[in-house]
């Protein structure tokens, strides 16, 4: 089934990324690319975000959100789902392939983003604390045997589970945080996986759309 009407995602006004692919939208910009599907976006500031208009949407005051008729979601995860099932192109249709896609999404955001997330706060919070150095051996240790547990997964694969998925798209969504850490560097299959992700179209017109975003706020 594919939807026919025009949903409208929210987005950073000013990303704090600095218009780097990594803020939450872009999955689902890349999403909607990946399908084929038109989308409407519009851009709140951080304060517009805590306002009550936009809390009906998001509860937490973040984005991004999704709106398509009677529709309305929060949480990339559960976003990227919705279009993934809604749309071909992203869950493969036997049965336990599109579960094992499923699996892999919920991995990138329950298992592999969880610690990443943590060494961001530490990197930009801690710094100046009395533990910032054993809190972030602590934090990339468990990062990196994640990282080596994928990695072995993946092998010389291509891709997760055979052809392209929603779980790919959320697990190199994850992994691009990651990238100017280096620590991706350490596992040569992960950075040419993350590498084959950029690469699709999809993704390159998904970036070029939020990065034109803060282009124009430069302006």
């Amino acid at each position: 089934m594919t939807l026919t009407m025009t949903p409208t995602i929210t987005a950073f006004e000013r990303s704090p990324d600095g218009g780097k692919g990594l803020a939450r939208d872009m999955r689902v910009r890349w999403a909607l690319e990946e399908v084929g599907q038109p989308y409407n976006v519009r851009l709140v500031s951080f304060k517009q975000m805590k306002q009550p208009a936009h809390r009906a949407l998001h509860p937490f005051g973040q984005i991004p959100t999704y709106e398509s008729g009677d529709l309305a979601l929060f949480e990339s995860g559960a976003i990227v789902f919705q279009i993934a099932e809604r749309h071909t192109g992203l869950l493969p249709d036997d049965a336990n392939s599109r579960a094992r896609a499923i699996a892999w999404m919920f991995a990138a955001l329950n298992t592999m983003e969880p610690p990443i997330v943590d060494r961001e706060i530490v990197t930009y919070l801690e710094r100046d604390q009395v533990w910032y150095e054993q809190r972030l051996r602590v934090v990339e240790g468990r990062i990196r045997n994640r990282l080596l547990e994928l990695s072995s997964h993946l092998g010389d694969a291509d891709w997760l589970d055979g052809a392209f998925s929603v779980g790919d798209l959320m697990m190199v969504s994850v992994l691009l945080r990651l990238k100017e850490s280096g620590m991706l560097d350490d596992y040569p299959n992960l950075s040419t996986y993350v590498a084959r992700g950029e690469a699709r179209p999809a993704f390159k017109r998904a970036f070029a759309a939020q990065l034109a975003v803060f282009t124009d706020r430069l302006k």
